[in-house]
């Protein structure tokens, strides 16, 4: 294992590293799909503009790009800087979208993560 700021890929390929920063966007994109999921059913029951089927969608693909480039950052892929960019773009959108949809706990939670999620793929997507 390399001392520093980068460590042994758990999971990943062999010989790979991945640096801490790597390691940071990975865990914020898993906890943002897994908050995008967690949403949509409480969207769901609240009813109205929460289960309009375009914030629903927005939701369920945020969370699919997240699972996605947290796929390509675990695994050391030097492609994750397409995911991550990707992904920056799409949790920028879900953000905006949970904050213009409500004031809700979960709906400041959900803006919350995937804002962070975006500001830290950006970072990545230029690496």
């Amino acid at each position: 294992m390399q001392t520093g700021s980068t460590k042994a890929s758990i999971g990943g390929a062999v010989g790979k590293r991945r640096t801490s920063e790597m390691d940071d966007c990975m865990r914020n994109c898993l906890e943002c799909a897994g908050v995008c999921f967690e949403t949509i059913p409480q969207c769901l029951q609240a009813g109205g503009k929460h289960a309009a089927p375009d914030h629903i969608m927005m939701l369920i693909n945020c969370a699919r790009i997240c699972s996605t480039s947290a796929e390509f950052l675990v695994s050391g892929s030097k492609q994750h800087v397409y995911t991550c960019g990707a992904c920056a773009e799409i949790c920028q959108e879900c953000s905006d979208d949970c904050a213009r949809t409500g004031s809700e706990d979960f709906m400041r939670r959900c803006a919350e993560v995937c804002k962070r999620c975006a500001e830290s793929c950006r970072a990545m997507s230029a690496h």
